[in-house]
C-alpha cells in the first residue's frame, strides 16, 4: 500500500516551516511534499517537469494549499485540480492567511474540501494543523482512485 502522501503548497518559509513542525509535533510521520509555487504543485500532481518519473502510486492524501503563491495562484491550481480526472477527487484543504470572502467564496465555488485560515498565534496554528492531520490522514475515507 502506497503511503499516504501530504502535498503542502507553500511559497512562505517561514509557513513552511511552521507547518513541518506542527506536524512533526503532533505525530504526523506522513512524507509531505512542499511546491513553493503553483506551477511545481502542478507538475507534482500531473508528473511533468522535475516529477515526470513519479510514481503514480504516491498521490497526495491530502492538499494543503494556498492561495497567494507565484508562478500560478493557488485558486488556478485548484481549478487544473478539479478539471482533470486524475486529480479531481482529491481533497483540497485551502490553507491560507486571506481573510478576503471573495477567496473563500471561490474556494468552495471551484471545489475545496476546506477553507483553513491559518492563525497567527503559533499554538493555535499547530493545533490547527493536528486537527487537520487527525481527519484527512486518519478519519477520511477517500476514494480508490484507479
Amino acid at each position: 500500500m502506497a503511503s499516504k502522501v501530504i502535498l503542502l503548497v507553500e511559497d512562505n518559509p517561514d509557513d513552511e516551516a511552521l507547518t513541518l513542525r506542527a506536524l512533526n509535533k503532533h505525530n504526523v510521520t506522513n512524507e509531505v511534499v512542499v511546491a513553493r509555487d503553483g506551477a511545481e504543485a502542478l507538475d507534482f500532481l500531473f508528473r511533468t517537469g522535475a516529477y515526470a518519473g513519479r510514481d503514480a502510486q504516491q498521490t497526495p492524501q491530502v492538499i494543503l494549499l494556498d492561495l497567494k503563491l507565484p508562478k500560478i495562484d493557488g485558486l488556478e491550481v485548484l481549478r487544473r485540480i478539479r478539471q482533470d480526472d486524475r486529480t479531481r477527487l482529491l481533497p483540497v484543504v485551502i490553507l491560507t492567511s486571506s481573510k478576503e470572502e471573495e477567496d473563500i467564496l471561490n474556494g468552495y465555488r471551484l471545489g475545496a474540501n476546506s477553507y483553513v485560515r491559518k492563525p497567527v498565534d503559533f499554538v493555535e496554528f499547530t493545533d490547527a494543523v493536528r486537527q487537520l492531520g487527525l481527519f484527512w490522514l486518519l478519519l477520511n475515507e477517500p476514494p480508490v482512485i484507479k
